[in-house]
């Protein structure tokens, strides 16, 4: 394929593209669902919190040998089997909403949540690796431009259509449609038809294979800042968990307004990643980086001091542009930087940094909720964020003064 021809040009992409979205809107729905769903039985900011570290306790236990796995083994096939995983999930909540399972509490949707982050650790691997083989590398940097935006619409759509669902249908019949959206994405995965990276030639050891990737990406400066720099933005930055608390005790709306907060983010990231899409960053992209964090900390800062719901909205539009930066220049960086042989592991290490952190922050954002209160909790939050920004300028000179060509 032409370099200079459109990412879109190539089948196997759009149907990557597919799978993407797919599986976003199906967790995305069952994200505002659960939320909603968990605050209603208990009205405790903590209880949200609890619902992000159930997923990341099995997401940081599996996600090492999930990207072993996704360098050895078929990539479609396995990323439909962890499709398949998210749709027994999306099942079994709505089982538990529509009470014909004969359990009571909050432990079997927690146990819900911890399945599906165990089939989530699979799918930014077999993404990530199957990218590269759908596309040439002088196409990587607009094609992460457009995996951003439909990463980002999946944001934007799935969070509105989960609180519609709930507002409209009950919290059984979402989860049933994320259900559907997982059983679609995997259908997408079946039937892409591009060639598999060849098996390595001697198979090592598995934590051999595990240590093999997380060298790499400890001893690559620029890979590293730019993941931890994104990592801890989310631990700090995760006021989107506590959107629920927010609704109910501060903003005093329902569960239509929560899908329009948790997703403007991502609408304020699809605008910014179209233009990034024709416009690709090259030229200082490592300044261009730290000042979309230290902006994206600034909004956290103002969405916790607002009190009005449109106000509120407008922030968190402004922290997804910020973060639709932070995304395309992390993930373009990821994808040149990465050996093909490595892109599973290399793949995982990246979900354990940025994946686990949204779970960790919304753990964090309620614990610290519980601790200072709501609207104090996201200010903090806010202003570490800006502190860890300068922290990573100092420490990590070759991302400030980065330039993609030189990873070209």
């Amino acid at each position: 394929m032409s370099a200079a021809a459109s990412p879109l040009a190539s089948t196997g992409f759009r149907r990557l593209l597919l799978y993407r979205i797919s599986t976003l809107l199906s967790y995305q729905i069952v994200a505002v669902t659960v939320g909603w769903h968990v605050y209603e039985l208990t009205g405790d900011p903590l209880s949200l919190g609890l619902i992000g570290l159930a997923e990341v306790i099995p997401f940081f236990a599996v996600a090492p040998f999930a990207g072993h796995l996704v360098d050895h083994l078929p990539r479609r096939r396995l990323g439909a089997a962890a499709c398949a995983g998210l749709a027994l999930t999306a099942l079994l909540l709505a089982l538990l909403a529509g009470g014909r399972l004969p359990l009571q509490g909050l432990w079997p949707i927690y146990a819900a949540v911890a399945l599906g982050g165990i089939a989530r650790t699979f799918l930014g691997p077999v993404y990530n690796a199957l990218f590269a083989r759908t596309l040439a590398r002088a196409q990587f940097a607009r094609g992460a431009g457009l995996g951003s935006v439909v990463f980002q619409a999946g944001l934007v759509a799935g969070p509105a259509l989960g609180g519609a669902l709930v507002g409209l249908v009950g919290k059984a019949a979402a989860y049933a449609s994320a259900a559907g959206f997982a059983l679609a994405a995997a259908a997408a995965l079946l039937t892409l038809r591009v060639g598999e990276a060849p098996p390595p030639a001697q198979r090592s050891p598995v934590l051999a294979s595990i240590g093999e990737g997380l060298r790499f990406v400890f001893g690559h400066q620029i890979l590293l800042a730019a993941l931890a720099l994104d990592m801890f933005a989310v631990l700090f930055g995760g006021a989107i968990s506590l959107a629920p608390a927010f609704i109910r005790d501060v903003l005093h709306t329902g569960p239509e307004a929560l899908g329009i907060l948790r997703g403007a983010p991502a609408l304020g990231s699809v605008a910014v990643s179209l233009w990034l899409a024709r416009h690709p960053l090259q030229a200082h992209a490592g300044r261009i980086l730290l000042a979309a964090v230290t902006g994206f900390g600034a909004c956290m800062i103002g969405f916790g001091l607002s009190t009005s719901f449109w106000l509120s909205a407008a922030f968190l539009l402004v922290s997804g542009m910020f973060d639709g930066v932070s995304v395309v220049v992390r993930s373009t960086i990821l994808q040149l930087a990465t050996p093909d042989a490595l892109r599973g592991r290399v793949s995982a290490v990246n979900g354990l940094f940025i994946s686990s952190s949204n779970e960790l922050g919304a753990f964090y954002s309620g614990a610290m909720a519980r601790l200072l209160g709501l609207v104090p909790s996201v200010v903090v939050g806010g202003i570490t964020t800006i502190a860890v920004v300068a922290g990573t300028a100092w420490r990590a000179p070759r991302l400030r003064r980065l330039d993609l060509a030189q990873l070209q």
